[in-house]
C-alpha cells in the first residue's frame, strides 16, 4: 500500500461546508472516512463543483442506475481502481448488480450472458478507456439502444470515472476500510 500523496483533510483543511459534506457523504457510503471526499474536499469550492457535476451524471442522469453501475464497475476493473470498485460494488447491489453480473463485468463484454444492449455498452466502455475513442461500429451498436442524450451521457460518465480513477491513483488515495 502506497502512502497518500495528500493526507485526507479534517475540519481545518476542509472548512465548515466541505467538512459537513464529507461527514454526510461518508455516512452515505457506510464508512467513517470516505477518503476520496476528505482528500478532494481540501480544494474548497472546486470540490463542490466537482460533486455537482458528478451528481448530475450519477445518480442524477437519465441513464438507468443499473447501466451507470455497469459502466463504472467496468471502468474500475479496466483501470484496476480498487477504491472505485469497492464503492460501486456496494452501490451496484442497490441497482441490481448481482454477484453473477459483477463477475461478468470483470470478464468484460465478451462474457456469456450479456444481452445486446449491455454487450454494446461494455464494448463502448472498453473502447473509450483503452483508446480514448469509440469506433464507428461500436458506436452504431450502442446507438441502437440509447438516444442521443444518453449516448452523450455515457461518454461523459466513462470519462468522469476514468478521470476519477486517474485522480485516485495519482493522489494514492487509500481504500476506505
Amino acid at each position: 500500500m502506497q502512502t497518500p500523496r495528500i493526507a485526507p483533510g479534517r475540519f481545518k483543511e476542509l472548512g465548515p461546508i466541505n467538512w459537513a459534506l464529507w461527514q454526510v457523504l461518508s455516512r452515505g457510503a457506510g464508512v467513517p472516512d470516505a477518503h476520496l471526499f476528505s482528500t478532494l474536499g481540501r480544494t474548497g469550492g472546486l470540490f463542490r463543483g466537482w460533486l455537482h457535476y458528478s451528481g448530475r451524471l450519477m445518480p442524477g442522469g437519465k441513464l438507468s442506475r443499473h447501466d451507470c453501475e455497469l459502466v463504472i464497475l467496468r471502468v474500475a476493473q479496466l483501470r484496476d481502481c480498487e477504491y472505485e470498485m469497492d464503492h460501486h460494488i456496494r452501490l451496484g447491489k442497490r441497482a441490481g448488480v448481482t454477484p453473477e453480473i459483477l463477475e461478468r463485468v470483470r470478464q468484460g463484454p465478451s462474457a456469456d450472458g450479456w444481452n445486446h444492449k449491455h454487450r454494446a455498452l461494455l464494448t463502448a466502455v472498453d473502447a473509450q478507456v483503452t483508446s480514448k475513442d469509440i469506433d464507428d461500429p461500436t458506436w452504431a451498436a450502442l446507438a441502437q439502444h440509447y438516444d442521443e442524450h444518453r449516448l452523450i451521457e455515457i461518454v461523459l460518465l466513462i470519462s468522469q470515472y476514468d478521470g476519477l480513477a486517474t485522480t485516485i491513483k495519482t493522489l494514492r488515495i487509500q481504500r476506505d476500510r
